[in-house]
Order: structure tokens, then sequence, then C-alpha cells
């Protein structure tokens, strides 16, 4: 089958790695997203991913700490778990760079969009660690800004839950499922599925979202052949 997408940005929060442990990376859970990442590369799809932190540490819940500082021990977890994903994805055979937007040099490669777009046409996944490189700013954003400089088809939201409801199911199973829908659904509605920030840049540059459940085994893999496993917003 065809792949539906020929270029794709995927943000997989640090929980995905975490597994139910909730803390830190389990291995099982890190070579499992490793095999699904690989699986789409493998099909000719060019991939770039967006990590999260909160398996080690969320700006926003620094406590006493002042909001720039936690937000960039927040960048600095996300290149913990960039590190960490770049080695699971080499260790199965899957040609991987990571490259973060602050400057460590020892660990990473920086951010450089041309060379982001050289990576990814030599059949390699590119790994963006160290969120915006600014503070205030989400993953979530990180991940609609990546998205447009690489000139992605869509950006794949990979969740703990299968799509997008009109409140959380766990709370109300009467909870309406949607397949698809539109930027402002997402901004008037409120729906939680990112920060409005990163919705409203995506609407602004026309960038496509796709919601699924990464932990469903073969999901990935799903979505890339356009089968419907989750909910669009265009």
């Amino acid at each position: 089958m065809a792949v539906k997408f020929k270029r794709v940005l995927i943000k997989v929060s640090g929980e995905a790695l975490a597994g139910e442990g909730k803390f830190g990376v389990n291995d099982v859970e890190l070579e499992k997203v490793a095999r699904q990442i690989k699986e789409i590369s493998e099909a000719g799809v060019e991939v770039g991913v967006v990590v999260g932190g909160g398996n080690f540490f969320r700006g926003r819940t620094g406590g006493n700490i002042d909001q720039p500082t936690a937000d960039y021990m927040g960048m600095l977890a996300t290149v913990m778990n960039g590190l960490a994903l770049q080695d699971a994805l080499l260790s199965v055979g899957c040609p991987a760079k990571l490259m973060t937007s602050i400057e460590i040099r020892d660990m990473a490669e920086g951010y450089a969009r041309r060379k982001a777009l050289d990576y990814l046409s030599e059949g390699k996944v590119v790994v963006f660690g160290g969120g915006t490189g600014s503070p205030f700013f989400t993953t979530d954003t990180t991940a609609a800004l990546r998205a447009a400089e690489i000139g992605a088809d869509v950006l794949l939201l990979a969740k703990n839950i299968d799509a997008v409801y009109s409140e959380d199911p766990k709370d109300n199973s009467k909870a309406e499922r949607f397949t698809e829908l539109s930027y402002m659904d997402i901004i008037d509605r409120e729906l939680k599925v990112m920060d409005l920030t990163a919705a409203t840049l995506c609407k602004d540059t026309g960038t496509k979202i796709y919601v699924f459940a990464l932990a469903e085994e073969g999901n990935l893999i799903k979505v890339i052949n356009g089968e419907n496993v989750g909910t669009l917003i265009q």
C-alpha cells in the first residue's frame, strides 16, 4: 500500500517512554516506540520526532522555582529523552540524529533547519530535543514549529488515548469520539488536544494534525497508510 504521508513530525510524550512507572525511561516501551518509527522509516517516510520531558520534569510544576528556570530544566529533560530515543533507534538498526535547540556539543548536534532537512532526505530519523530553546513554550508548540519548518505533511500527536473526545471518556463513557475536526473546533471548544499556541500555529501554517494512540502497536504504520485510527484536524 502506498503511504499517505511522505514526511511527518511525531510528537512523543515523555510519559510514552516511561510506561506504567510514569517516571524515567522504560526499556520495553522505548524499544516499542523505536520499532514503530523504524517501520515507517523503512516504508520510505521521512520522520522527525519531538520528545517531551514530563517523565523527568515539567516546567509548569516547578514549585518555587521561577518559571524560566523551571522551563530550562524541562528542556534538559527532553534532551535526556532524546538521547534515549536516538540510542534506541540506532540499536534497532534505524539511522537517527539528535539535534537540540540548546547547545550541548558533547551530546548532540545543534539544531539547524537546513541540516535537519539534509538528514531527513538521507533517510535518517531526526529527533528534536530542547524544546524551542526559550522558556514559556511547551513541547506541543515545539512540535508545531518544527513540523512547519521541515514542511511535514502532518503533525502526528501520539497520545495515551486513541482519538479526540468531547470530554475525557474515562469520566464520561458517553463522550463523543471525533474522527475529524477543524482547527477552530480545537481553539473555540478548548478540547485540550494541545496548547492553544501550538494549535494556532498549526492553523496559521496549515499543518494538519492527527491524534492517535502510539501505545497500540501497529497504529503508526496504519496512520501512515491512511487508516482511520484517530482524529484528523485540518
